[in-house]
């Protein structure tokens, strides 16, 4: 991810599911270990971003005529699940 093209979110969650397993097999030379767990963070925090990133957007679809962003009941911003 440094200096290349950013990988979609369904890519860079395959590859973190990777690296996870290859982390919990514990078969692995220390040095290996951590350059799977630094490149695990940085998939992590790219993932976590997009996610945040898409609540944003649903929460601007979820505003009403008026501009005003739909509360559920505990007042917080009202949200679509995505899929079917």
């Amino acid at each position: 991810m440094s200096g290349e093209e950013a990988p979609s979110f369904e890519a860079a969650l395959k590859k973190l599911e990777s690296i996870v397993q290859r982390l919990e097999q514990g078969e692995l030379p220390l040095e290996e270990s951590l350059t799977l767990y630094e490149e695990g963070i940085r998939l992590s925090r790219f993932c976590h971003a997009k996610l945040e990133e898409a609540e944003g957007k649903i929460e601007l679809l979820m505003k009403d005529a008026r501009g005003d962003l739909v509360l559920d009941r505990e007042g917080r911003p009202k949200k679509t699940p995505f899929g079917p």
